[in-house]
């Protein structure tokens, strides 16, 4: 991965907190610090989930799947569904949201996919 800043990515700055916090902070306390540094740990390890998947969809030339389907974002999107403007049966808007959703659990829980 490769960022316009240099490194390290943003990605990687994630990362070394994330190790730092399972290793480190994890070793050295108990209790409740031990417990809210193990949440944060996974908190930026989503985070920098995210941010990779971000990157690897740049570089593939990925589009968003909203903008496939002719919304500028996902609020776009959602409200149209919403207001019921959409035809929900189109394959173009289910692939749209299987795209979306597919792309958040990679984030969130990777490898459920194969589960």
């Amino acid at each position: 991965m490769t960022s316009g800043h240099g490194r390290p990515t943003a990605a990687e700055l994630v990362a070394a907190v994330a190790e730092f916090l399972e290793t480190d902070v994890r070793e050295s306390t108990t209790g409740q610090v031990n417990f809210h540094s193990r949440v944060a740990a996974n908190a930026l390890r989503i985070v920098e989930r995210e941010l990779l998947a971000d990157c690897e969809a740049a570089a593939d030339g990925v589009i968003d799947a909203p903008a496939d389907i002719g919304f500028d974002d996902e609020a776009q999107l959602a409200a149209a569904i919403r207001a019921g403007s959409l035809d929900g049966g189109s394959g173009r808007v289910q692939m749209a949201l299987r795209t979306l959703v597919a792309r958040r659990l990679a984030v969130a829980h990777p490898g459920y996919q194969d589960e």
